[in-house]
């Protein structure tokens, strides 16, 4: 497969959502995709009364009123001309925007206090993990995700989160200690630390205790508690659906495993919509301090538009942790895979055919993304498509440049 072409700078957003910058036209969308985006082009009763405001007396002046143009947010910086030259190589034929690489000040900022919070608050690992802790580079990964966050502690809560949510994963399910068997009740006991239990006087100290009885509970009950003081209850309870979704794919990946029952494709890509980072970029408002409103974050044009970014996301990791999965012990199940084994194909064209699946994935996280900030010109939902689009370039920047964790097949 050739080299990709150079990509455009910034995800394919209208001009207001993305700072300014001109639409990108990308290639053609499925069928399908365009009865989709002509229907977020013409709002449903849903957002005419969302944005028709509330009604009564005494609401004349609640309404948001639709403008003939997009307000524009506050503007990201253009990335420097470099931006495509960063370290790593990029998979030839993938369709991503380069990005420019993170202050490295934050980055250092916030990979100094991180790791303070991993080793002093919650006891996070043990010291023979501390150079993988390190390799994961995570300051880097959520400075690049969210560089319209107005401060460090900002970033700060976005950053424990995923070290949260991969402690989980590492010590329920994956490399350190995690194994599919007794996995749902894990997982069960640490989603309260998350979504706490209201039960009765006599039984609340044991569960509070619970609450530190292992480093994946400890990571989640602390990080949850710092989010709290910055979170809306209205953002908190969307994160804690997210992270619900998000455990119930590591419970279907677990049960496969179990049986050694290969998915087919779809029902992959299915597990995959669960089972993937979709919990990151639906708080980039929290994280960039302001607020989607609960209506608007519920739209289902907005819920394709973060599923779709999820699902991208996802796929990319399967793609750059291709050849890790196959170094290490056991069967991993990752879209190449999967698609080699249900559709007879040779692992070459397995992995290209799992490159085209993003990029379909992106095409249409763009074109439904573009839709919907076309429909709904509310500064909220122009910064917020705006911050998952950041998100979606921002991940593959890391996975990209982590050379320490990930490295290429060769299929070139």
């Amino acid at each position: 497969m050739p080299d990709p072409e150079p990509s455009p700078s910034q995800s394919s957003l209208p001009a207001a959502a993305s700072g300014g910058r001109p639409l990108v036209p990308s290639p053609p969308i499925p069928s399908a995709v365009d009865v989709s985006a002509a229907e977020v082009r013409t709002p449903g009763a849903g957002l005419d009364r969302i944005l028709g405001g509330p009604s009564g007396l005494g609401t004349a002046g609640l309404r948001l009123v639709r403008r003939e143009e997009p307000p524009t947010p506050p503007t990201l910086p253009e990335p420097p001309a470099a931006a495509a030259a960063a370290e790593g190589s990029p998979i030839p034929g993938l369709y991503y925007h380069p990005v420019a690489e993170p202050d490295p000040v934050r980055v250092e900022e916030v990979g100094r206090r991180i790791k303070a919070w991993a080793l002093d608050e919650v006891d996070l690992y043990p010291e023979e993990w501390e150079q993988e802790f390190d390799g994961f580079s995570v300051g880097r990964y959520m400075v690049v995700c969210h560089p319209d966050a107005p401060t460090v502690d900002h970033l700060m809560l976005a950053t424990r989160l995923m070290v949260a949510e991969n402690a989980v994963d590492d010590c329920y399910c994956e490399d350190h200690g995690g194994s599919p068997i007794g996995l749902g009740g894990r997982l069960l006991l640490a989603h309260t630390a998350l979504d706490p239990l209201h039960t009765t006087r006599e039984y609340q100290p044991q569960w509070t205790e619970s609450l530190h009885a292992d480093a994946p509970r400890r990571a989640y009950r602390s990080a949850m508690e710092y989010f709290l003081q910055v979170a809306s209850p209205s953002q908190a309870d969307r994160f804690r659906h997210d992270m619900a979704r998000l455990h119930m794919g590591y419970l279907a990946e677990a049960a496969w495993a179990q049986t050694d029952h290969v998915p087919e494709v779809w029902e992959y890509l299915a597990m995959r919509q669960f089972n993937n980072f979709r919990p990151c970029p639906t708080i980039t408002d929290s994280v960039g301090g302001y607020e989607l409103p609960a209506d608007l974050h519920a739209l289902p044009a907005m819920q394709r538009v973060i599923a779709l970014a999820g699902n991208a996301t996802t796929i990319v990791n399967d793609l750059y942790s291709y050849t890790k999965e196959l170094a290490s012990p056991g069967r991993h199940l990752n879209l190449p895979v999967v698609i080699a084994e249900r559709e007879g194909l040779p692992d070459r064209e397995a992995y290209l055919k799992a490159i085209e699946v993003h990029n379909d994935l992106m095409h249409d996280f763009e074109a439904q993304a573009t839709a919907l900030a076309t429909a709904c010109p509310v500064p909220s939902v122009q910064r917020f498509l705006r911050g998952v689009a950041v998100w979606v370039d921002g991940n593959h920047h890391w996975h990209q440049t982590n050379t320490y964790r990930y490295t290429l097949p060769d299929f070139w």
